[in-house]
């Protein structure tokens, strides 16, 4: 795959488009699926971006918008060539979350809230490999190492000295507590994290206990956005079956919202260092 096609990024292009000129069309997605004889299902399944669209369905579908224009229609068929590629992900074995993957690795920035565990973009390798089997504890040593070699590849979009990603994350204090692997990786994690909080385009602020209720106490979740103005944010939710993508305007500004709320109840950023590194120096008696 050319380094420059995100498979990912090209799905969900390309749904954006169809999306529209089925708007444009006047046409509800149940309407399409009538005239295709396809489940509706299928139909926003190909516009939301959590499939492969084949060429056919895309000539399919233009047939149906009366698209004319030769060059849209070869324009969005080179869109579905291109989507139906692989990742470098996929490298990596059946990744669960490759679609998030996917999604990061074109971001430009990233804002990340984490209640139990510290983000996996700032992770250091022991602690991801205590993490990974300690949540997984059926899954195979290859399968671990195939994920924690996926998490370290993830991690370049942080090191990269070109384009890296802008990555804000909120770290509950919890994360600091709970022990992961053992106290001499907790130590190195903690000091690793200090490292890379010190980097110019990533920013940890730690969440205290005294702070009580707060807008993240649902739990985890991550905020991509995206240089190109076609694209727009997306707010991740993890699961253990299933993930949560929201693009719709007003839920993806509710968790902006509630994303600030939490920035502006957490220590500033020299103070979140300096809490993290008494943390680290706990471990080390």
């Amino acid at each position: 795959m050319a380094s420059n096609v995100n498979p990912t990024v090209r799905r969900r292009r390309l749904g954006q488009e169809l999306r529209r000129l089925r708007e444009l069309k006047g046409m509800t997605a149940e309407e399409v699926a009538e005239r295709l004889l396809v489940s509706q299902s299928k139909i926003s399944r190909l516009e939301n971006g959590r499939r492969s669209i084949s060429q056919r369905d895309v000539r399919d579908l233009c047939g149906v918008y009366d698209v004319e224009d030769k060059r849209i229609v070869d324009s969005l068929m080179e869109m579905a060539r291109d989507s139906r590629q692989q990742g470098w992900w996929h490298t990596f074995g059946d990744i669960p979350y490759s679609v998030y993957i996917g999604l990061e690795t074109d971001a430009e920035s990233l804002r990340v809230y984490e209640p139990q565990i510290v983000t996996g973009l700032l992770q250091t390798r022991p602690y991801a490999e205590a993490l990974v089997r300690g949540a997984l504890p059926e899954t195979s040593a290859d399968e671990i190492e195939k994920r924690v070699e996926g998490r370290i590849r993830r991690q370049e979009r942080i090191t990269t000295e070109r384009n890296p990603l802008r990555l804000w994350v909120v770290l509950d204090e919890a994360a600091l507590h709970r022990v992961v692997g053992s106290r001499l990786v907790m130590r190195e994690q903690l000091e690793h994290l200090i490292e890379l909080s010190e980097l110019p385009h990533v920013t940890v602020q730690v969440l205290p206990f005294e702070v009580g209720a707060h807008p993240g106490i649902n739990g985890q979740y991550a905020i991509l956005e995206f240089a190109d103005a076609a694209d727009s944010s997306v707010v991740y939710l993890e699961g253990v079956t299933s993930d949560l993508y929201l693009e719709k305007a007003q839920d993806v500004q509710k968790y902006a919202v509630m994303y600030e709320h939490l920035r502006a109840q957490s220590h500033n950023v020299e103070v979140s260092r300096q809490f993290i590194a008494e943390a680290a120096k706990r471990y080390a008696d």
